[in-house]
This record gives structure tokens, sequence and C-alpha cells, in this order.
């Protein structure tokens, strides 16, 4: 792997652990409680989405843990487009932008 492709890997692995983990912690916080319900989805999925997604970005920072971050980040993005579909919603492609870039840095560390 060159020097460019590394770097870009790095950068790749880091923004994806920042916008998660910030995007992830304000979906856990009461305050997005409001717009969940509305979707109709119980309470406890919002909370296996948002803390598997805030562990898996703390893991993916640590480059000890990068891999099984990567992972779990991919698994939890599967999980949530499976959810979003089950429920009619069909929005999910910056899930799947995630779950390409998280699958890209398993794949490419692993």
């Amino acid at each position: 792997m060159t020097f460019n492709s590394k770097l870009g890997l790095c950068v790749l692995q880091y923004t994806l652990a920042i916008v998660i983990l910030i995007e992830a912690t304000l979906f856990v916080l009461p305050s997005a409680a409001h717009d969940f319900a509305r979707l109709h989805i119980p309470h406890a999925i919002r909370f296996i989405l948002g803390f598997g997604e805030i562990f898996g970005s703390v893991l993916l920072l640590i480059p000890q843990t990068a891999v099984r971050g990567a992972w779990l980040l991919f698994a939890v993005f599967l999980l949530a487009i499976a959810v979003h579909l089950l429920h009619g919603l069909t929005n999910v492609g910056n899930l799947v932008i995630y779950a390409a870039a998280a699958f890209a840095i398993a794949q490419s560390k692993g």
C-alpha cells in the first residue's frame, strides 16, 4: 500500500469515527426521542443502535482496536438499514455510505 492510500485510509477512518461519534451521541440524547417516537420504533432500538455506534466509533479511534470497531460499525449500519427499510423508510443513502466506509476500513486493516 502506498503512502497516499495509507493516508487516505487514515483520514477516512478518523473522519468516520468522529462524525459517527458526534451523530450517535446526539441520537441517544433525550432531545432525539421525540423525532424517533414518530417512527413508532421502540426506544430500545434507538439505544442499541446509538450506543453500538458510539462504542464502535471509540474502538475505531484506537489503533489496536480499529478493525473491531470498523466491523462493529458495519454491523450496526446494516442493522440500521434493515430497521429503516422494514419501517418503510427509504432514505438510507447515508447509512449505505457509512457502511461502505466501515467495510473498506475493516478490509484494508484486517
